[in-house]
This record gives structure tokens, sequence and C-alpha cells, in this order.
């Protein structure tokens, strides 16, 4: 008895999930890809240049984190780690993940 309810419910979730669902949030605002500086450049031009340069200095940064922690790692024993190594494992992630959130922003 108690499967056959269990199934009926699942069924109905089913169904329902299936079903379109209807949005009556308002749709974003518009904005122009167009939008002009006081300097006559377009806006999005602009960030996506500033957005560049920060990508490269973080990919530098990147590198020389991962040289040495390739160093650290080098030096040290198999069965020692360091505290240190462990910030620079947490820097790179976190270079990583802001590289990887710029480049998917656009």
């Amino acid at each position: 008895m108690i499967f056959r309810i269990a199934f009926i419910l699942a069924a109905a979730l089913t169904l329902l999930a299936q079903q379109s669902p209807h949005d009556h949030t308002l749709p974003p605002p518009e904005t122009p890809d167009d939008v002009r500086l006081p300097n006559g450049k377009l806006q999005r031009e602009e960030i996506l240049k500033s957005d560049y340069q920060k990508t490269l200095e973080d990919a530098r940064a990147l590198s020389k984190l991962a040289d040495e922690l390739k160093t650290d790692l080098e030096k040290s024993d198999y069965n020692v780690l360091s505290i240190g190594t462990l910030k620079k494992t947490d820097d790179i992630d976190r270079l990583a993940k802001r590289i990887h959130d710029r480049l998917r922003r656009f």
C-alpha cells in the first residue's frame, strides 16, 4: 500500500516536472552593446581589454606559483608536507578559478 502511494506520488511529481514552468518574472533590462565612454571608445571593448590584461597577470602569477610548488615538492620528503606548500595550492586554486570565471563572463 505504501509503495503504491509512493509510486503514484513519484509519477505525479515527474509529470509536474515535465510541464513547462510559468515564469512570471520580468525580463532583464536590455543593455545596449554599443555604449560609448566619454573618450568615444566602446565600453565592452574596454572591459574586454582590461580583463585580458588581468588574465595575463593572473596567468603569470599562476605559472610562478606552480613552479614554486614543484620546487617545494621536489625538496620535501614524501611524508612531510609544509603549510607553505598547502597555501600555494590554495593560491593556485584561487587564481585558476579567477581566470576561469573571468573567461566565462563574456
